[in-house]
């Protein structure tokens, strides 16, 4: 089989270090207007919320405008909204005096007070309840905060960046998410397209990723074949830069050989597909739903006739389907004697 560099062919076409700035790896016409929102709003004070589908790279973003602000060499705070409980949630981020709730035997500084001066970086805002959305709109608007259990209120100068996964819009409409701080969140707003929508930039992502899990592996790993490569175009990505890169260490850590090949690429998410589509893009969708139909259709017979019979529709049909999606990696053929 003959080996395709594909990752260092597509490097070659950037023509500046687009490649690879701020950490974030890609040179679609998509990938640039994020580096270039991230550089224009970086060294203000305006609060930003990224959006994105999970797994598309929003703390990377986040880090990128702390770490080209005026306040980059003070603490870059994070926290991960889903990951505290609602009765915990508002003392991680205001903090509380001694004697505050059953438990509270010490004074704690809130995430807001430690990132004074600083950026603090919001993730998954969309999880965050109802009441306490509106003690942090009160921080917005005010900038000030109120350790529970305190007696007055401290000043903070905190540059917020807000992350979600979610439609907040939808969730205002749904009276799920105040309109008010959506507001106050939604000052710079930096969208993060999907994976699937910027597939040039797979072989970068993948050369990036062979490169750091083949170091930490100690495995002299020089590449990707074609026909792996290929594997990875195709695929739709529903987890997005985090599935890629659990793929490719996967197939680092498989690999027996110098180069990697399609057998070692494992798609986990194949069986999670199958329970629901990857967006909420209706062409998209569509356009997933007859690839992921052909190609399970053909793996169950490559003979199109028995293929197009199981799916309920002609030859025909099949042919114009096998032509709409020419990338499509199945094998077709036709029965001995028919033509």
């Amino acid at each position: 089989m003959e080996i395709v560099r594909a990752s260092r062919r597509a490097v070659a076409r950037c023509t500046d270090d687009t490649s690879e700035r701020h950490g974030i790896v890609g040179c679609s016409p998509a990938i640039a207007a994020v580096i270039s929102r991230i550089e224009q709003v970086a060294r203000t004070k305006s609060t930003v919320l990224i959006t994105g589908e999970t797994g598309t790279g929003k703390e990377l973003v986040a880090r990128a405008l702390h770490d080209r602000s005026a306040q980059r060499d003070m603490p870059f705070v994070r926290l991960n909204c889903a990951a505290i409980p609602d009765t915990l949630l508002e003392s991680e981020l205001f903090g509380h005096v001694r004697g505050a709730f059953t438990g509270a035997d010490t004074a704690r500084r809130g995430k807001f007070a430690l990132a004074n001066r600083s950026s603090i970086f919001l993730d998954e805002i969309g999880t965050m309840n109802v009441a306490l959305q509106a003690k942090l709109l009160r921080v917005l608007q005010e900038r000030e905060i109120e350790p529970l259990g305190a007696e007055r209120t401290e000043r903070v100068d905190v540059r917020v960046i807000a992350a979600t996964n979610r439609d907040l819009v939808r969730m205002v409409q749904q009276g799920l998410f105040q309109e008010d701080l959506y507001y106050r969140l939604d000052v710079i707003r930096i969208e993060l397209p999907p994976l699937r929508e910027r597939p040039e930039d797979i072989p970068l992502l993948a050369a990036h990723f062979v490169e750091k899990h083949a170091g930490r592996a100690g495995k002299p790993i020089a590449g990707l074949l074609e026909d792996a490569m290929s594997r990875l175009v195709q695929h739709p990505w529903p987890g997005n830069i985090r599935e890629l890169e659990n793929a490719i260490e996967r197939a680092v850590v498989l690999s027996t050989g110098a180069w990697i090949t399609k057998e070692s690429i494992v798609l986990r998410s194949a069986e999670l597909r199958t329970a629901s589509v990857p967006s909420l893009n209706l062409r998209q969708n569509v356009d997933w739903a007859e690839r992921e139909t052909i190609r399970r259709a053909l793996e169950i017979t490559p003979v199109k006739r028995q293929a197009a019979r199981a799916m309920g529709i002609t030859p025909r049909a099949l042919a114009y389907y096998l032509a709409k999606h020419s990338t499509l990696d199945v094998q077709a053929s036709e029965p001995v004697g028919q033509r």
